[in-house]
């Protein structure tokens, strides 16, 4: 064996049991309980031992390319970065959500991102990063250039999720104008009148370019197999309208309507975990652990803040009544599911050897050390 870890908390799809892993060449050889744990290996001191934590919609990597308005980072230094602060955070395979199309040229989402992906690609291959990197490309659907800043992700093999997005103030998740104004003075910093200017560009854009743009990024994800998913529904029929164009991951739904569709027809439904540490949404949506008590809640994704993934999950047993297995299924099994990533996601023998220690103190959990294809990397 390449690696024993023993002496752990072990959190298994349906239960936590005291034992130990065995790992070989990358894989997960042997899961033994108490009775038959190995005396041999790290002792793990009683801590729990986690699957990897799978983020499929992180905007941390536009966080470090551009730390503040106008101030663009090299991509390299970015890059990793962003990588140690996630496998700091327990996460070993991160969808790097990166937004094409925004009508400001000085604004992240309306760049060119050719350089990001050399890089990415380049980091890949020099074996520089800590987590398993892949591409979650974020559609801006009124944005006149969501097209032409697409193309250098065409037949990118990294690409492994599309979504559909329309933040036009006034409908879905900037229903509430006077969030939007906050936000977009706020974090932004823009002035009243840019703030104003810009709700009466974005309608004019989403009449023109909303729909062409939906149908063609629903054909490219289609002829190329890629994932589809839908973004900020509010209304049943916004569901109803994106499961018929294939969409079957439906990404912060703003309301218990749009929710309650979503599970109705069999899609994935994704709730942002700093939603469920703050008590709320930030825009004034519908509450994750709300969400999670009626069964609604599949996955949660970091969104923003990396290290809120694992906090979360835990606190899903605290605020919503899941047992551990199902919360840390919040961040492992089910987004493994919704993405068709057969080989992670559980603590089980064949799987990735994607494994994480977590030490609980005062109800605070911390990541303690952290293992991709048995290989430490925190």
């Amino acid at each position: 064996m390449d690696l024993v870890l023993r002496n752990a908390r072990l959190v298994l799809a349906d239960d936590v049991v005291t034992g130990s892993v065995a790992v070989a060449a990358g894989r997960i050889a042997d899961v033994a309980s108490n009775g038959s744990a190995l005396a041999s290996g790290i002792d793990l001191d009683g801590d729990y031992l986690l699957p990897g934590f799978i983020e499929l919609h992180t905007d941390n990597f536009e966080r470090h390319l551009m730390p503040r308005p106008k101030v663009r980072w090299p991509e390299m230094p970015a890059l990793l970065a962003h990588d140690a602060e996630c496998a700091a955070a327990g996460i070993t395979t991160v969808y790097d959500a990166l937004g094409v199309g925004d009508a400001d040229p000085e604004a992240m989402r309306g760049q060119d991102m050719a350089p990001i992906i050399a890089a990415l690609h380049a980091a890949r291959a020099g074996g520089l990063l800590r987590a398993d990197h892949l591409l979650h490309i974020r559609c801006e659907l009124p944005a006149p250039n969501a097209l032409s800043l697409f193309e250098p992700f065409q037949r990118d093999p990294l690409v492994r999720l599309i979504s559909l997005m329309d933040h036009t103030p006034g409908q879905r998740q900037w229903t509430n104008i006077d969030v939007a104004r906050v936000y977009y003075t706020g974090k932004k910093g823009w002035s009243e009148e840019k703030f104003q200017r810009s709700v009466e560009q974005s309608i004019a854009m989403q009449q023109a370019h909303a729909l062409p743009h939906r149908r063609w990024f629903c054909e490219y994800s289609q002829q190329h197999g890629i994932p589809l998913a839908s973004h900020d529904d509010t209304l049943a029929e916004h569901v109803r309208a994106a499961h018929a164009e294939g969409v079957r991951i439906s990404e912060f739904p703003t309301t218990l309507d749009a929710a309650r569709e979503a599970k109705a027809l069999g899609m994935s439904t994704v709730m942002g975990a700093p939603n469920v540490i703050r008590g709320g949404s930030h825009s004034g949506n519908v509450a994750a652990v709300d969400l999670a008590k009626l069964g609604l809640l599949d996955t949660l994704s970091s969104d923003y803040v990396p290290a809120s993934l694992m906090g979360a999950a835990f606190q899903l047993t605290r605020d919503a009544g899941f047992t551990l297995p199902r919360a840390v299924a919040t961040v492992t099994r089910n987004p493994a599911q919704a993405l068709a990533l057969t080989d992670r996601g559980e603590v089980a023998p064949g799987k990735r050897a994607d494994l994480v220690q977590v030490r609980v103190v005062n109800d605070q959990p911390v990541v303690r050390a952290v293992w991709r294809e048995g290989v430490r990397v925190i």
